[in-house]
């Protein structure tokens, strides 16, 4: 099988810029989580949004697919102003966004195959998701997905049994399987290893460079967006205080977006 989930014909989508003009949120219980946030992301960037916890990078990443609605400003992502969306048009906008997460969620009890096989169903109907409904051409993009990335061996292997980078994995691939124009990717790394987080941002950067995608990953290890990423945007409090390249930005700069002086847990090789 091709080692490009593409190659059997049809060429990956198109991807997608995003705009973020004054969009600010402020939860329920009075938090302000982004404050007046602007920013244009180009198609096909590789975006690193890094601050520490509670600086307002998950909710960041969350309002680009709706999840988090915003409280005023605007957000466009390709052709959607998403805060406008609801029903069928936020399940098309999400079904063209591919998400990963820090805790992986996968489907433990189910096999690998059917992880994946779930990216086919964004933007479908309720019904046709809830019966599972797959066709040839789902269950073949969900395969090549997994080959992709180095896991179709493991294709009928229990998600459970699995390790935490080979779980992630299976995430990429489930996002993979949406021919995505967008992927957010929320602290993917957090929970591994040194070397396993290495080999998950390398996944991500050979995404970005075969397919072109549009990819933002919240980090907070600096190493790491120095490394991997290109344009490096840093939230504190809410707000942004640093936006530039990645790989020449200083310590100073860090510590600026830290709002203290650098610790060893800030570096990934001595977590």
């Amino acid at each position: 099988m091709t080692n490009d989930v593409h190659a059997a014909g049809a060429e990956a989508p198109a991807a997608w810029p995003i705009r973020l003009e004054d969009a600010s949120v402020t939860y329920p219980n009075g938090t302000t989580a982004l404050k007046n946030v602007s920013l244009t992301i180009e198609p096909g960037e590789i975006v690193s949004i890094v601050g520490l916890s509670g600086s307002g990078k998950s909710t960041l990443i969350r309002t680009i697919n709706g999840l988090v609605p915003v409280t005023s400003g605007t957000i466009d992502v390709g052709p959607y102003e998403v805060s406008s969306l609801k029903g069928r048009g936020m399940r098309e906008l999400r079904s063209s966004i591919g998400m990963i997460f820090q805790a992986f969620n996968l489907a433990e009890r189910v096999d690998v195959y059917r992880n994946t096989l779930v990216g086919r169903f964004a933007g479908q109907s309720p019904l046709r998701s809830f019966f599972g409904i797959a066709s040839a051409e789902d269950r073949r993009i969900a395969l090549e997905a997994l080959d992709s990335v180095g896991m179709l061996e493991k294709v009928w292997t229990r998600a459970g049994s699995l390790s935490g980078g080979q779980k992630q994995r299976v995430a990429i691939a489930r996002a993979l399987s949406q021919d995505p124009r967008v992927m957010l990717a929320d602290e993917p790394v957090a929970s591994l290893d040194p070397p396993t987080a290495h080999s998950v941002m390398n996944e991500l950067v050979r995404l970005n460079s075969e397919r072109g995608l549009t990819v933002l990953v919240n980090l907070h290890l600096m190493d790491l967006a120095r490394e991997y990423t290109t344009r490096m945007i840093g939230l504190r409090a809410g707000e942004v205080v640093y936006d530039g390249p990645a790989s020449s930005a200083k310590d100073a700069d860090f510590e600026q977006i830290y709002g203290r002086r650098i610790q060893p847990q800030d570096r990934l090789e001595t977590t």
